[in-house]
């Protein structure tokens, strides 16, 4: 069908050009003979550009049209992503108030949950000095308490010697000796006793 059309368009263009050209040679005077090589070699012109142009012209264009189509695609696909990169900024700059809101009550969450760790952390810290002073003090009263029964045994053993060597005399002493020896006899005989 398109061949039938471009022949058809092909002949009638050149019977145009040819009448065309008849008339012109006619009022200038020129020989037809002339004008017949005239209309030959226009003929054999159009004819070998209209067979470029079939051959060549088609697949030019059909590839032209799909590369325009291509790009037409790649550019309503870069404007529909365009477009939604621009509706995503436009919900995000709406919710950026909410969302500045959000972020000072977290910031105001974790600073309070921040600052009552610090505050448990301070009392357990300031209970474990509590607890060791105490144990500190108990371990230096025990130890003073111990230091005093120490001394007070030492006065009252001073105490005692003193006394002993104020209210012993020669006789006294004496007479504590013979007490002495004669209770070590007792024993003696008794352990001599058992023994045998």
């Amino acid at each position: 069908m398109k061949r039938v059309l471009t022949l058809a368009f092909a002949t009638l263009l050149f019977a145009a050009v040819s009448l065309t050209a008849a008339e012109k040679a006619k009022s200038e005077g020129e020989s037809a003979n002339l004008l017949l090589w005239k209309v030959a070699n226009f003929a054999l012109l159009a004819g070998g550009l209209g067979w470029v142009i079939y051959k060549k012209g088609g697949p030019f264009f059909a590839a032209r049209t799909e590369t325009v189509r291509r790009d037409l695609e790649s550019a309503a696909r870069a404007n529909r992503e365009a477009q939604e990169r621009y509706a995503a900024v436009e919900r995000r700059l709406a919710n950026l108030g909410a969302e500045i809101e959000k972020l000072k009550t977290q910031a105001r969450a974790e600073s309070g949950a921040e600052g009552e760790r610090m505050r448990a952390e301070s009392e357990r810290a300031f209970e474990k000095i509590r607890l060791q002073s105490e144990q500190d003090i108990a371990s230096a009263a025990k130890a003073a308490r111990h230091e005093l029964r120490a001394y007070a045994a030492d006065l009252a053993v001073g105490l005692a010697e003193r006394r002993i060597r104020e209210r012993l005399t020669p006789d006294s002493e004496s007479a504590l000796l013979g007490a002495m020896l004669k209770d070590l006899d007792r024993r003696s005989d008794g352990s001599a006793a058992r023994v045998s």
